[in-house]
């Protein structure tokens, strides 16, 4: 049985966005699931979190604005048509800034603590590097976020207590969906900041709307990537694939066509929902949504008609 870990301030932190208090957070995390279960698509927002710990804002240097530029604001609330199609969502109510599961367990920088590292710590990767492994240095911006180093069993015990049973309940909705549907695909959903032309060809100098990631072709039937991409061009979106967002860790991980579960990554630019400065929904907001859920029910309908199991007994 799928695990629901929430507590009703978690709840309703998660619905409105406020400070919390650790006791109250649960799991952090919750999964909306549908009325009746039809799809063997999973929806996941890992960093969509608003639920900022009243004990984490106390040891940042950052105000709460800073923190939440690397939010994933309001993805969940875009892909929740999703449970119309009968795929559930599973959402995490912590903030990336504060711990992000869409990097391996312990993707840990020594920099940052106080006390030595298990030896397991992976503490050489370009995303620790770079001040974003699984407890972040730096805000997306670049600037840092704690005023002092924090001790090793503060990191240890955030992996322990919301990493764990996170990815606890997204391996479980992928068992899910095997067991009942034969195969699993896993849409990992985020969104990314406004900027300059994300394109690296010369000839096609746009800023794009949608970034689909499957690892190169590795974590996802190209079907699937091919279709995703094209029903979002149908919708007048402008879609380029891997670069620069290829998908992260929940990709890479949980992706395997070969087992039959299939995982995409979608990156969305915060222009066409949002305004950036104040964190506020603006007018394309529910235009985008219900485009998401159009979408949603498309991805449903190929990928149950192209790798169910009885569809693929009858050919």
């Amino acid at each position: 049985m799928v695990k629901n870990s929430e507590s009703e301030t978690a709840r309703d932190c998660v619905d409105a966005g406020q400070l919390i208090r650790l006791a109250d957070m649960g799991d952090g995390f919750d999964i909306r699931e549908p009325a009746h279960l039809d799809s063997a698509l999973i929806f996941s927002s890992p960093h969509s979190g608003r639920c900022y710990p009243i004990e984490f804002i106390n040891a940042s240097r950052l105000s709460l604005p800073e923190l939440r530029r690397s939010e994933d604001c309001f993805v969940d609330a875009l892909f929740a048509g999703a449970l119309d199609c009968g795929a559930p969502l599973l959402r995490a109510q912590f903030p990336r800034a504060y711990l992000d599961v869409n990097r391996e367990p312990h993707e840990l920088d020594p920099r940052m603590f106080v006390g030595q590292l298990p030896p397991f710590a992976n503490t050489r990767s370009l995303r620790v590097a770079g001040g974003l492994g699984t407890i972040a240095r730096v805000v997306g911006d670049g600037q840092e976020i704690y005023a002092h180093r924090i001790p090793v069993a503060e990191g240890l015990m955030r992996v322990v207590r919301y990493y764990k049973p996170y990815h606890d309940a997204l391996k479980q909705l992928l068992a899910r969906a095997h067991a009942k549907f034969g195969f699993a695909l896993l849409i990992d959903c985020h969104s990314m900041p406004s900027g300059p032309s994300l394109s690296t060809l010369p000839e096609e100098p746009m800023r794009a709307d949608f970034v689909i990631g499957d690892r190169y072709g590795a974590s996802c039937d190209e079907s699937l990537t091919q279709t995703l991409d094209y029903e979002l061009r149908q919708l007048g979106y402008k879609v380029l694939r891997n670069k620069p967002y290829a998908g992260g860790f929940i990709t890479e991980h949980y992706g395997c066509p070969h087992a039959r579960t299939h995982a995409v990554q979608i990156e969305i630019n915060r222009e066409l929902y949002m305004d950036q400065r104040s964190f506020e929904k603006t007018v394309g907001f529910d235009a985008l949504r219900h485009d998401l859920s159009t979408i949603a029910a498309r991805m449903h309908e190929f990928a149950h008609d192209r790798f169910s199991p009885r569809r693929r007994a009858a050919e």
